[in-house]
């Protein structure tokens, strides 16, 4: 039996959270964003249509209406995909927040007729009698519009992703569309599409997948080792799925769907692993360790140098237009904010190890070039030599930190972080004051440049696919039949009901396989060629009970229990089975079933057409191109 589908429900949408309300909006902002689109694609037609002069200057004045409202739209919806707080954890230690994704928004899908005139057409079924499985599989899609912020809420977007494969394998012939629209909104502009594919369909569901672990590795309390494990897990799941999306997705009709939105969001996902990777060092490590520091400032380079990536990706000019503001400045911003630590935690090194640094191979490979003045032996064999190079690097992080200030004060949504000025502002802080311990009044060398830090990290972030087949699901249409033979892509001539009289030499066939048992034999003459039985014929059906899913052996006691009022027989042909029957010779055994409907026929135990396991690999949304 059928596990009840909705033992996972998605989120209450009344429920007004602090979350729920921005969803409320974000869904709000698309509608208008949908009403204004539509006006203007009426308003350029009729501006393209006409020739009138008058109307094609009020058609005008009203798009510049349409445009500046939709521009309005826009910035406000870009305002709301930058509430990183709200997604943060309500932990009173401070962390630099993360950057979380809003979840794409769908409109609401009525599939009851379309699929019930699709069992009726193809399958030859009475559509009706399906209407409680289409309605639970709407009841799931529902529910999945609006997934928890938790395990829960990623099981249900699995389901639902695994549900897809078989409505994909039973309703989505490779020739024909359903005839139904699937509409969602872009995560970050709002803008609408829509498309015929059930490519789309999965496509939207695994970006939501990659989006939702993006908001559970934000609200992670980063101060604990278990949240930094989990949000470090969350975050490398998100780049998985992005990246399966992006691998397996093309012809994207929305453009955070694009290979290279789906490229840069893997690469910011990244960078947030790489920054949980560094806090946790700062947790486990004895900060007051010559090797720890120099461990922390290579760690903290390796942050800016993924930083540094994203936000390249994002300046490209595809992405520029699209990608948040906040967005790149906060990405901007940390890349300073960690290249200014690197310096700071080389300084600590330098400056507050006591006597002689054994640690001379330790600190081969630390700077990217070899700093000027002594050689390293001298500089790790003198306190004072390493005091001048160590303000010389806490020089550099108070002037990186400063411009990570600068940068943060350009933003109108940062300024309003709280949390984030904070982080900045303290390591500022700290940094100038390690500068004012260290500054002698008789310093009268000029401090040098500080060479960059060599980054180097000892945990790199793993692209975590997501794995289907952890969420078990049944396939809800299972009263169809085996996939195998009744899925979308297979035809069949109309059902055939045969009686048969058991003859001197039995019924006059052999049977072979499992769900449904295949005809794979008739004897010339026999009652089964004489009632227009064919070898490649199925039986579906034994004296009214359905055998379908029927077993072998259960098909063959059936038959064996038939008197001599014979029995009814249901069978179908597929459609270009014809040409396969030039089937591997029948065992003997199988043969001499023909006379007795004997255990012979009962012990064959191999099937030619094994059924496919109950859950697929990841589907490849085989749709490369075809959405």
């Amino acid at each position: 039996p059928y596990p009840a589908l909705l033992s996972q429900q998605g989120c209450d949408p009344f429920a007004q959270t602090q979350r729920s309300k921005l969803q409320h909006r974000r869904a709000r902002i698309n509608q208008q964003i949908n009403k204004e689109m539509r006006m203007r694609a009426g308003a350029e037609n009729l501006f393209r249509a006409t020739s009138n002069h008058k109307v094609k200057e009020t058609v005008a004045l009203e798009l510049s209406y349409v445009n500046s409202n939709l521009q309005l739209l826009k910035e406000e919806l870009e305002e709301l995909n930058s509430s990183m707080d709200v997604y943060q954890n309500d932990s009173e230690s401070i962390s630099v927040p993360m950057i979380p994704l809003g979840l794409k928004e769908t409109k609401e899908l009525d599939l009851l007729v379309p699929l019930r005139d699709f069992i009726s057409e193809h399958y030859g079924e009475e559509g009706v009698l399906f209407e409680k499985e289409i309605k639970e599989f709407m009841e799931l899609r529902q529910a999945m519009r609006t997934p928890s912020r938790n395990e829960a809420g990623l099981e249900l977007l699995m389901e639902y992703y695994n549900q897809l494969y078989f409505l994909d394998s039973r309703f989505f012939p490779p020739t024909k569309t359903l005839g139904v629209f699937f509409h969602w909104y872009d995560s970050l502009t709002g803008v609408p599409s829509h498309q015929r594919a059930l490519a789309f369909e999965k496509g939207s569901v695994l970006f939501n997948l990659g989006a939702l672990h993006t908001q559970i590795g934000a609200r992670q309390d980063r101060t604990s080792l278990p949240g930094l494990n989990q949000a470090i897990d969350a975050f490398q799941k998100a780049a998985g799925a992005f990246n399966y999306l992006k691998e397996n997705f093309s012809n994207a009709p929305s453009l955070d769907m694009s290979a290279a939105s789906l490229t840069m969001l893997v690469r910011l996902m990244v960078a947030q692993v790489q920054e949980c990777v560094f806090e946790k060092m700062t947790l486990l490590r004895a900060q007051n360790d010559f090797q720890a520091r120099l461990q922390l400032a290579q760690e903290a380079a390796r942050v800016e140098d993924v930083y540094s990536l994203v936000h390249q990706t994002m300046s490209q000019p595809h992405m520029k237009d699209y990608v948040p503001f906040s967005w790149t400045t906060m990405v901007q911003v940390k890349s300073e904010h960690f290249k200014a630590l690197s310096h700071y935690f080389a300084a600590i090194a330098l400056c507050d190890c006591p006597g002689e640094c054994p640690q001379e191979k330790a600190f081969l490979q630390f700077h990217v070039t070899m700093p000027e003045g002594p050689s390293l032996r001298v500089l790790l064999q003198d306190p004072e030599e390493r005091r001048k190079l160590g303000k010389a690097h806490l020089k550099k992080a108070i002037m990186k930190h400063e411009e990570a200030m600068r940068i943060h004060g350009l933003c109108k949504i940062l300024r309003k972080m709280d949390i984030l000025q904070e982080v900045l502002s303290f390591a500022h802080k700290r940094s100038l004051s390690k500068y004012s311990e260290i500054d002698h009044e008789e310093d009268f060398f000029e401090t040098g440049e500080a060479p960059d830090i060599h980054p180097k990290t000892h945990q790199k972030p793993e692209i975590k696919s997501p794995n289907f087949s952890q969420v078990k699901v049944t396939d809800l249409f299972h009263r169809l039949g085996p996939l195998s033979v009744f899925s979308a892509k297979n035809k069949w001539y109309p059902a055939r009901r045969v009686h048969l009289m058991r003859g001197e030499n039995g019924f006059g066939f052999t049977l072979r396989g499992d769900s449904p048992v295949l005809i794979a034999g008739v004897i010339p003459g026999g009652c089964a060629a004489e009632a227009g039985l064919k070898e490649g014929d199925y039986i579906i059906s034994v004296n009214g009970k359905d055998c379908k899913w029927s077993k072998h052996a259960e098909v063959v006691q059936l038959l064996k229990s038939t008197g001599k009022e014979g029995v009814d027989i249901v069978v179908i042909t597929l459609q270009g089975s014809e040409c396969l029957k030039a089937v591997s010779p029948i065992p003997q055994e199988t043969t001499e079933f023909l006379g007795a409907l004997g255990a012979a026929l009962a012990s064959l135990p191999f099937s030619t057409f094994p059924q496919p396991a109950q859950l697929p690999k990841p589907d490849p949304l085989e749709e490369k191109g075809r959405t």
